[in-house]
């Protein structure tokens, strides 16, 4: 599996190693949704380095990619409340860089993979937008 993508969100959870879904974090949809993502952007990448004008667009579009689950992850460490509010935020900021690197290198996805992305990344974008208040509500002791 390591060199093909995922056909779809159902089959790459199968992919996916026990270590990873067994912590709790894998609880979170947002997660869950941007580890895929992750791995969608490196093949997508793969794409755009093939064109000398997508090398600077897949370089950006990866590190925004990876920078979502782990800003949930490293959140999630610190604990709930405040703290990890702000990792969520850091976080929904990538997922908003990462649709602009997909929009910069447009001319060289097709518009299926294009619209899937988009789709995704609203689908995150969502899920932080309501746990980030949440959060936010929650008072540490």
């Amino acid at each position: 599996m390591a060199d093909e993508r995922p056909k779809n969100f159902e089959a790459w959870l199968t992919t996916v190693p026990k270590p990873i879904c067994s912590d709790p974090l894998w609880a979170y949809a947002a997660y869950q949704k941007a580890l895929f993502l992750s791995d969608l952007a490196w093949f997508d990448c793969g794409r755009l380095m093939k064109d000398i004008r997508g090398r600077v667009v897949a370089g950006q579009l990866y590190d925004a990619a990876c920078s979502i689950s782990a800003n949930i992850e490293e959140g999630y460490s610190k604990g709930f409340g405040q703290d990890y509010a702000r990792y969520l935020s850091i976080a929904l900021g990538s997922t908003r860089e990462t649709r602009g690197w997909y929009w910069r290198g447009r001319r060289l996805l097709s518009p299926e993979v294009l619209d899937h992305r988009f789709n995704l990344l609203g689908e995150i974008i969502s899920l932080l937008m309501t746990t980030i208040p949440q959060q936010r509500r929650i008072k540490r002791k």
